[in-house]
């Protein structure tokens, strides 16, 4: 398996890194990974940006880091004094945690019964405080407006209350214009299509905004979820699709969304999404998390389309240790699709 990491195009093995100061230090430098038996290269190339390796154990690292370490650069949040609030479907939650235990920052955290217990007892071992939303919205039936009414009232009534505010905040773009950086620099070239989950849409713009900035040739594929709303209203045919698998899609428009930030988004189900992750895991050996499904499952739909001896790359958010009693477990599987989803997946949508 070739393994291609920042400053070495040419690297077939990774290079000894040197000592970091402290754990903070170690997120981002995430490898790429060629997918070479999934996708044969024969027909295109695809590489995987592996966001696992980072310490919190995803993509969300890069965010936190940047959205905390800013307001305690600004003075609006105090080491020792404040509280920092969020809404987190699980890896924002845990990537916050990792960073607020380390600033000595109090935290809340506030999510739905979608998040794993393993995640739940990850950030309270990190020393967060987690409340869970029970019921979903009525006007949406969705958990994320109850999420984030909750994270309203905590802020109105803790002391010393900060909401990052993921989805509004610019400090969670701007993470990825150095995501986008390590793809082009470990590449020879910059890849022809750049395929990412987009949920917060944080990764989505900060990548797309380095490479418009830079006069990259790379075209992005934005892969949204199945009834979600971050495009547009969902098609009549999605209604009967009930989202459960977290770390895409949204029930609400993203603050940082911008026109023309995706040239493409395809739109899969979490059928999809766990065929995604298992095929990966059988070809590649990749034990990968939900939305890495789903950008699998995306470029798989894809194979039509894309054209001969291009350069792609995956952006996998997580790993798939956090997901074993769902997506990697049978019978969780068996009973979950057949009580909750129709036969019938689905499709795509030129953005």
């Amino acid at each position: 398996m070739t393994v291609l990491v920042p400053d070495g195009a040419g690297l077939r093995v990774r290079p000894h890194r040197p000592s970091d100061p402290d754990i903070v230090a170690t997120i981002g430098g995430t490898p790429l990974v060629a997918l070479d038996r999934l996708f044969p290269p024969s027909r295109f190339q695809v590489f995987a940006k592996c966001e696992r390796f980072n310490p919190g154990g995803s993509i969300k690292d890069r965010a936190a880091k940047s959205m905390v370490e800013q307001a305690i650069a600004t003075g609006r949040i105090v080491p020792g004094v404040s509280t920092v609030v969020e809404s987190s479907s699980g890896n924002l939650g845990i990537a916050l945690a990792q960073l607020c235990n380390f600033y000595r920052l109090g935290l809340i955290i506030v999510v739905d019964p979608r998040t794993t217990p393993q995640n739940l007892a990850i950030m309270r071992a990190y020393g967060a405080r987690v409340e869970v939303v029970e019921h979903r919205d009525p006007a949406t039936g969705e958990y994320l407006p109850a999420r984030i009414g909750r994270v309203r009232h905590l802020l109105a009534t803790v002391p010393d209350a900060w909401w990052p505010n993921q989805y509004a905040n610019e400090d969670n773009s701007r993470a990825h214009h150095t995501t986008m950086r390590e793809i082009v620099e470990a590449l020879p070239a910059a890849p022809d299509y750049l395929f990412l989950a987009a949920g917060t849409t944080g990764t989505l713009r900060g990548c797309a905004e380095f490479i418009q900035d830079q006069g990259l040739p790379t075209r992005v594929v934005a892969v949204d979820a199945v009834g979600s709303v971050i495009f547009g209203p969902p098609e009549p045919w999605e209604s009967s699709h009930r989202r459960t698998i977290p770390g895409h899609g949204a029930a609400v428009v993203p603050a940082l969304l911008r026109p023309g930030l995706a040239d493409r988004v395809v739109k899969v189900t979490d059928s999809e999404c766990i065929r995604g992750c298992r095929s990966l895991l059988a070809e590649e050996s990749v034990l990968a998390g939900g939305s890495s499904g789903a950008v699998i499952a995306a470029l798989q739909q894809s194979t039509d389309w894309i054209e001969p001896g291009v350069t792609c790359v995956a952006v996998l958010p997580d790993g798939g240790d956090r997901y074993l009693d769902t997506i990697y477990d049978d019978q969780w599987v068996e009973f979950y699709l057949r009580q909750y989803l129709p036969q019938t997946d689905h499709g795509e949508s030129q953005s």
